[in-house]
C-alpha cells in the first residue's frame, strides 16, 4: 500500500488512540496531533460535565482540523491525527472540509474537482466491557467514563468505500502497532 498523507487513529474514548497514535508518529518520523488538544473550552466544559457532545459541537472543531491537515500534507508532511471521528460524516469532513470539495477551475478555465487528502483510517475497536474498564483507570481526562455509553451509540464503524483498518484493542500495544505497520507496507 502507498503510505497516505495523514493517519486517521479513530475510536471512542479510552480505544487507545492517543498512545497508537504518539507511537505511530515517532516510529514513522511523521507529525503526531491529538484532536483532543483542539476542542474549544466550551466543549470541554460540556464533557466535563457530562454533556455528551452533538454535530453542532464536533463539526468546527473537525473544520480546524481539516485546515491543519491540508497545510500539512500542502507542505510535504506526513500526519498521524489521533480523533474520536465517531461518524462517517466526521471522517468526511477530515478528507474533504465543511463544504465537501468544491469545484475549482484548471488553466482552461474547465471546472476540476480539487486533490482530497488522502487518509486511512484505523479503527480501534473493542467492546464497551473493554474500553470502560481502561476508562475507569485512567485519570486526568476530560472525558468522564460516563459518556461512553453515548460514544458507542454514536459510533458509525468504518466500512466500505473508506479506506480503512479494523484493529482490536484485546491486543497488546506492540500487536496493534505491528499491524498497522504492516498494512503501511
Amino acid at each position: 500500500m502507498a503510505a497516505p498523507g495523514v493517519l486517521l487513529v479513530m475510536g471512542v474514548s479510552g480505544s487507545g488512540k492517543s498512545t497508537v497514535g504518539a507511537l505511530l508518529a515517532s516510529q514513522l518520523g511523521w507529525k503526531f496531533y491529538d484532536a483532543d488538544d483542539y476542542h474549544s473550552e466550551e466543549n470541554r466544559m460540556k464533557m466535563a460535565k457530562g454533556i455528551p457532545l452533538n454535530d453542532q459541537d464536533r463539526i468546527p472543531w473537525l473544520c480546524s482540523l481539516h485546515d491543519i491537515l491540508v497545510r500539512e500534507v500542502a507542505s510535504g508532511q506526513q500526519v498521524v491525527l489521533a480523533c474520536s471521528a465517531l461518524k462517517k460524516m466526521y471522517r468526511d469532513i477530515l478528507i474533504r472540509g465543511k463544504e465537501g470539495a468544491p469545484l475549482k477551475r484548471d488553466e482552461s478555465g474547465k471546472e476540476e474537482k480539487p486533490a482530497e487528502l488522502q487518509l486511512l483510517v484505523v479503527h480501534l475497536s473493542g467492546s464497551f466491557e473493554v474500553i470502560s474498564g481502561r476508562l475507569l483507570k485512567r485519570k486526568g481526562h476530560f472525558m468522564p467514563p460516563e459518556l461512553l455509553q453515548s460514544q458507542f451509540d454514536t459510533l458509525e464503524p468504518p466500512s466500505a468505500p473508506e479506506n480503512f483498518i479494523q484493529v482490536s484493542v484485546e491486543k497488546n500495544l506492540a500487536e496493534i502497532i505491528a499491524t498497522i505497520m504492516e498494512t503501511l507496507k
